[in-house]
Order: C-alpha cells, then sequence, then structure tokens
C-alpha cells in the first residue's frame, strides 16, 4: 500500500491553492480590513460575521467557535476529509503530482472514498453526456427541444442520457478501475440478482453538484412510458450526497448570488434551466425534497445576511404549491434576508412560462412579488368566514401568532396593522396589542426562534446584529492590561516577524502570563522562533501550528494570526511599545517577587544572600528605568 505523501509537495500544495480561493466555494467573503476577508462561519450558526480568512497567511479563522487552521485543515473539516484524502484533492486542483513514501503512489490503495465516489461521478456524467448523442437518446433530445432546451442549453447544464440496458455505466465505470463495492456505495449502480447493474436506465440525466462545483449525484427523468419507476428518481442517500445538503443549480448560481444578494428558488432542473437562460442566473432548486434547515445555511453563507438580500420562492399556485409555500414560511425567520414568493399567471412553473411567453415573462415573473409573510397570511385569512365575527376571531387566533414571531417590534406593528386590515377589524390597536402579548408570552416561556439571536426580521430593515464578543481563549482576561499587550505581541510575533525580531525571540516563556499565550509562544520558539518568519511567513505559521500540542493551542493561534491589531499605524514604533510593556511588566514583578521574599525572610536572612538579593532589585530597578526612557533601544 501507498505511504504518507511527500512533505515537500504537501507543501506544495498548501502554496499553490489560495485559502480564500477555496473557502469561497462555500461562502461569501467580504473585506474585513487589515487584508482580511470575513464571512458567516460554515461550522456553527452565527447572525454576523465571525469568521475572518487571512489570504497573506494562508489561515482562516471563526472568533465565535474558534475553529481554525490552514486550507487543507478547512477542507478537511468542511468536506470530513482525511489529511491525506484533502491533499490529493487539493493537488488534483492546482495540477500538482503527488509523490508518496514508503512503497510508491498507488491510486486505487491511496485515496479515499469521498474523492473515489466523486471521481466516479465525474466520469459517469461525461458518460452521460456522450449518450446523449446516440440514437437511442433521440427520446430524451426530443423531450428537452419541446421545453425550449437546444443543444448548448443541454451541454451548459450538463445534460446527458443514461442507456436503457441493465450495466451499461457499471461494465463502463469497472473498466475505469472501480470496484462493485465503490460503485454500489456511490448509487451509480444498485444490486442486481446477478450482481451490480446501473440504478438509472433510459432517463435523461441532470448531473447535481455540491457548492465546490463537484458532481455528487444524479436527477433522471422518466421518458418512456414503459418505466415503471417514478417521474423523477434521484440518487440515494450516500456518503456525499444527501439531499437535504444540496441544491440543483447552486453551483452555477453561487457567484451571482453572492454579487447580487439574490436568489430565487424554484421546483426543478427544467426551472433552473429556463431561469437561467432567460438571465436569471441566481435561480436553484431542491432535489426531491422540501426547502429546509439545511439549505438555508448554504444561501445564508452565501447572501451574508446583509440587509438588502432577498431570496424569492416560485412556487406553483395549485394546492401543493401553496403547501410548499407555507412549509417554507415556516423556516422564513431563520432567513435575515427578505422572502418573497413570486407566482406566474396560470399557474404556470418557469419552464412551461418561458415557452408560453418567453424569457421576459420568466424575468417578470420575480419582479412584482409578494412577502411570503403577507402570503401566509392570507392564505390562512382566506379559510375563515370573515363576514362573522367568529370566523374573524377565529382567524385572528391563527395568524396572531405567526406575527408574533416577528421580532423587529416596528416591523411587528406595521404587518399587525395589515392583518387588521386582512381581516377587516376596524380596531387595529386591539390586533396590535393582541399580537404584541402573545410575542411576550413566547419569550416569558423562552420560545424566540430565528432571529431572536440578533438577525433581522420580515417586513423591514434588519435588526442591529449583536457583535461577537472579543475571544477570550482559556483562561484569560482581556481587560487586564498585561494580557491585552502580550496578545498584541503574539500577533506581531506571528503576523509582522519583522518588526518585533530579533528582540522577540530573546522573551522567555514566563515573561507571558497567561498560560494560554506562554503555550503559543512555546510554539513559536519550537518553530524556531520568530526570525524564521522574516523569509517566509506562511511556513513560519505553518510550523508553529505543528508545534502545538493540541487543538486548543492550535485554534489560538490561528485567531492571533488573524486577528487585527488595536493600533492605528503598525510599525517599528508600535511594535517597540508593545515589546517594552511585555518586558517592563516581566521586570517589575521580578522586583516585587524579589522584594516579597525578602520581607518574608525578615531577619533570617543571610548576609551574603541579602547582598545578592539586594544587588538583584538594584540592577532590575536600573533596567526598568532604562525601559521607560529609552524604550525599546533598551532591549
Amino acid at each position: 500500500m501507498a505511504g504518507r505523501i511527500n512533505d515537500d509537495d504537501v507543501k506544495a500544495v498548501r502554496d499553490a491553492v489560495p485559502i480564500d480561493a477555496v473557502v469561497s466555494e462555500y461562502l461569501q467573503l467580504r473585506n474585513a480590513g487589515g487584508g482580511n476577508l470575513k464571512g458567516l462561519c460554515p461550522f456553527h450558526d452565527e447572525k454576523s460575521p465571525s469568521f475572518q480568512v487571512s489570504p497573506s497567511k494562508g489561515l482562516f479563522h471563526c472568533f465565535g467557535c474558534q475553529e481554525g487552521g490552514d486550507t487543507i485543515a478547512f477542507v478537511m473539516k468542511i468536506d470530513h476529509l482525511t489529511f491525506s484524502e484533502t491533499v490529493e484533492r487539493l493537488a488534483a486542483k492546482a495540477g500538482i503530482t503527488l509523490r508518496y513514501e514508503e512503497g510508491g503512489y498507488n491510486p486505487s490503495h491511496q485515496r479515499g472514498e469521498r474523492i473515489r465516489l466523486v471521481e466516479a461521478h465525474k466520469i459517469a456524467a461525461d458518460f452521460y453526456r456522450e449518450q446523449l448523442d446516440g440514437p437511442e437518446a433521440e427520446i430524451g433530445r426530443t423531450f428537452l427541444a419541446g421545453r425550449g432546451f437546444d443543444q448548448d442549453a443541454a451541454a451548459h447544464f450538463g445534460v446527458g442520457y443514461s442507456p436503457a440496458g441493465w450495466d451499461h455505466l457499471t461494465r463502463f465505470l469497472r473498466g475505469k478501475g472501480f470496484s462493485d463495492k465503490e460503485l454500489i456505495s456511490s448509487g451509480l449502480s444498485q444490486d442486481g440478482r446477478r450482481g451490480p447493474i446501473d440504478r438509472f436506465r433510459g432517463r435523461l440525466m441532470w448531473p447535481i453538484s455540491d457548492t465546490s462545483g463537484e458532481i455528487v449525484g444524479f436527477g433522471a427523468r422518466k421518458l418512456r412510458d414503459d418505466d415503471n419507476g417514478p417521474k423523477y428518481l434521484n440518487t440515494p442517500e450516500t456518503s456525499i450526497y444527501k439531499k437535504s445538503q444540496v441544491l440543483y443549480g447552486i453551483d452555477l448560481a453561487k457567484k451571482d448570488i453572492a454579487k447580487v444578494s439574490r436568489a430565487v428558488v424554484v421546483e426543478g432542473y427544467t426551472d433552473v434551466m429556463a431561469c437561467h437562460l432567460a438571465g436569471i442566473t441566481t435561480a436553484i432548486a431542491t432535489c426531491g425534497t422540501s426547502f429546509g434547515n439545511d439549505h438555508i445555511k448554504i444561501l445564508r453563507r452565501l447572501l451574508m445576511d446583509n440587509g438588502s438580500a432577498r431570496v424569492i420562492f416560485t412556487f406553483d399556485g395549485d394546492a401543493a404549491g401553496q403547501k410548499a409555500a407555507l412549509r417554507a414560511f415556516e423556516d422564513d425567520q431563520k432567513f435575515a434576508a427578505e422572502t418573497y414568493i413570486a407566482i406566474a399567471p396560470d399557474n404556470m412553473d418557469p419552464c412551461d412560462l418561458r415557452l408560453a411567453k418567453g424569457d421576459d415573462a420568466v424575468r417578470d415573473l420575480v419582479e412584482p412579488r409578494t412577502p411570503l409573510f403577507e402570503f401566509a397570511l392570507r392564505q390562512i385569512v382566506g379559510r375563515y368566514d370573515l363576514e362573522t365575527p367568529a370566523g374573524r376571531a377565529a382567524a385572528l387566533d391563527e395568524a396572531a401568532p405567526v406575527v408574533a414571531q416577528i421580532k423587529n417590534s416596528s416591523s411587528q406593528h406595521e404587518v399587525a396593522v395589515q392583518l387588521a386590515g386582512l381581516l377587516g377589524i376596524l380596531d387595529t390597536q386591539f390586533v396590535v396589542k393582541r399580537v404584541g402579548q402573545i410575542a411576550r408570552w413566547a419569550r416569558d416561556r423562552g420560545g424566540d426562534r430565528g432571529p431572536a439571536q440578533g438577525g433581522p426580521s420580515r417586513g423591514g430593515p434588519p435588526q442591529q446584529a449583536q457583535a461577537p464578543s472579543a475571544p477570550s481563549g482559556p483562561a484569560l482576561n482581556l481587560r487586564s492590561p498585561a494580557h491585552r499587550t502580550e496578545r498584541e505581541l503574539l500577533k506581531l510575533a506571528l503576523q509582522k516577524p519583522a518588526l518585533v525580531s530579533p528582540a522577540f525571540d530573546a522573551y522567555g516563556i514566563d515573561e507571558f502570563t497567561a498560560p494560554p499565550y506562554a503555550a503559543v509562544r512555546q510554539c513559536i520558539a519550537e518553530a524556531g522562533g520568530a526570525e524564521q518568519g522574516l523569509a517566509e511567513t506562511r511556513d513560519y505559521l505553518v510550523n508553529v501550528l505543528d508545534a502545538a500540542p493540541n487543538d486548543t493551542v492550535r485554534n489560538l493561534v490561528t485567531e492571533l494570526a488573524v486577528e487585527v491589531f488595536h493600533g492605528k499605524s503598525i510599525d517599528e514604533t508600535y511594535a517597540g511599545m508593545q515589546l517594552v510593556q511585555v518586558r517592563l511588566r516581566a521586570v517589575d514583578r521580578r522586583i516585587d517577587d524579589v522584594q516579597g521574599s525578602l520581607a518574608r525572610l525578615g531577619s533570617n536572612v543571610a548576609p551574603d544572600h541579602l547582598a545578592a538579593a539586594q544587588n538583584e532589585v538594584w540592577v532590575l530597578q536600573q533596567y526598568a528605568q532604562s525601559l521607560r526612557s529609552n524604550g525599546a533601544a533598551a532591549l
């Protein structure tokens, strides 16, 4: 079996793939100042961005959950890969050929499960695309043409065709070196009476990619009447495909979603195609399941919850579409974006609308839209007889808790007034008070949901999100001037070693009073000192991280390596101030220790010991005075 990956190749991969480019495949990043970028953390739920990326250092750190590391660590965590799998994946992206020690390179043994399954899907997608040009696939081409999609459109979305035979793809993938176990695990094949057979046969095939653009599954559309399967058949749940965590078209739409802060959620693959071809390049769709929590998380990271973000649902106007819209509204407050619903005339979906009325009609569909909360209220109110007092009261009882979920008080008041109008209740203040009462009851019961954590609400501007508290790390007190100064000095040693070298490397571990900071100082020493960072900061930081004894210290290193400085001008003067303050406090502590020891001993101290101690105190006091008078020049 192949051995470990060559260390030089790991370094080459780490240097070749910019961390901001990798992270941007999963979430939107914006300028955070100081050369850093920020976004919503993909590893925990948050309402304001505390996740920072430093492109110059190749590191990320979340000040909310304390996750941090380099490009390899990010991919390992977000895609649940091993170290070797991650390096191989990034190497393939960068076009780097890896060398393996202790036995050479053996792809079939060395590559991890995810990489193998993703590779199988990529080969399958190419296979299906080629089959679409064959004579058997004429029925598929006719289907696409009948919905307004030509050959170029099919190629753009990677649409293909699965042959009607039992094991065409299975045999093809076997020939590429995939085992029967891998084919079954991938969901591309299934068990038959005589061995694996193709899962998809005689169908149009849409490749489904994750946010990073890797194909992880397929959606297959029935074409023939003698096909007894469902109209749409998707890849089953596998280790790389979770239908609740994928959105069809997200790989094509993510850049524009982030750019214009808008996402359009449609119901099917052909609807996504129709929208994109009509110019709505932010369209996406779920894959055989309703829109849920994990889908919201994907979109929130791209929209970054700014006040102008919009999510527009284009459900059909029939009963099923209305039900889907109401289900979406249940999770509405988990968005910080404004959410809307757009229903086409005659209840047509975007694909049918484009066929009937052209691209302009599809573009117009998502413009005159109704707020999702208003649509939900109208659906609730519409179930009651508002001509009677009992009907109006019953409608109010059901609708008021919906409005009470709105956390922004001014928005809640505005929507409550709208509800009064929908119900035909002239005493609007009665409705407003009723909604407010229900909201207070929910708070008293601890029943707040959604934007209670600081996100915006429907129908108005976003609430001011509470800024994340300053990261303290374990056993740290940032109110302590000593701890603040030690933190700044360590940040300088990690981020701008040229400003503190060589003086910093003469500082002892005991000059850092906070144990976590002392641990970081130890890591820097084991990495060769800050002077090692003068030539190549990125390699130096990797060495410091490698020296960390545990994840707690490692996370603190990444935190300090990306955190912005408190000073306005980060120069030699600023660095000298931090060096002097840390050293001066250490000298003062030593003076206090010696004098305290002498005081405790009293008259019992030996004359020679007393003389030595008094001399040490005198030398330290002179040094302290020199530091106060001459600053960094006295170091």
